[in-house]
């Protein structure tokens, strides 16, 4: 990769959408891009449509454990390498798939995660700047939205 110029051309995305996913792991495909000569790369998380093809309500407790785990995985990187993150929010699976998690369900999932990134992480104050936002009185993370 080094000697193909590309990474002069192009900046590469980690995609991972899991309430687990493995820091280490994802710090150690940081450095090896660092090592092939790549001075930046992103993260992809998800707000919406990563938990399951006919999925109605978003889990918005699923998708606020990968914003802080990929918060941690840009803490344990070169403070100059993460070149940003990419809030996908899947509609549905493929072509052929019925639409799942339409936006307006996915809207609080969308606020709490941005707020996270935002804050650097969740706390009881991120979650009611986000029901003030919101105009909602109880935001529910662990469970789905009444």
């Amino acid at each position: 990769l080094s000697e193909s110029g590309v990474p002069q051309l192009v900046q590469p995305m980690i995609w991972d959408y899991a309430a687990d996913l493995d820091v280490e792991g994802k710090v150690h495909l940081v450095e090896k891009y660092r090592r092939c000569g790549f001075s930046k790369v992103w993260f992809a998380s998800a707000f919406k449509g990563a938990t399951g093809a006919n999925q109605s309500l978003t889990l918005i407790g699923h998708h606020l454990k990968n914003h802080l785990q990929w918060l941690k995985v840009a803490s344990s990187s070169p403070a100059d390498v993460l070149e940003g993150i990419a809030l996908t929010g899947w509609q549905r699976y493929d072509h052929f798939s019925v639409l799942c998690e339409l936006l307006p369900v996915a809207i609080p999932s969308l606020a709490v995660c941005l707020q996270a990134l935002y804050n650097d992480g969740y706390s009881e104050k991120v979650k009611e700047n986000v029901e003030k936002l919101l105009g909602m009185s109880n935001l529910e993370t662990d469970t789905f939205m009444r």
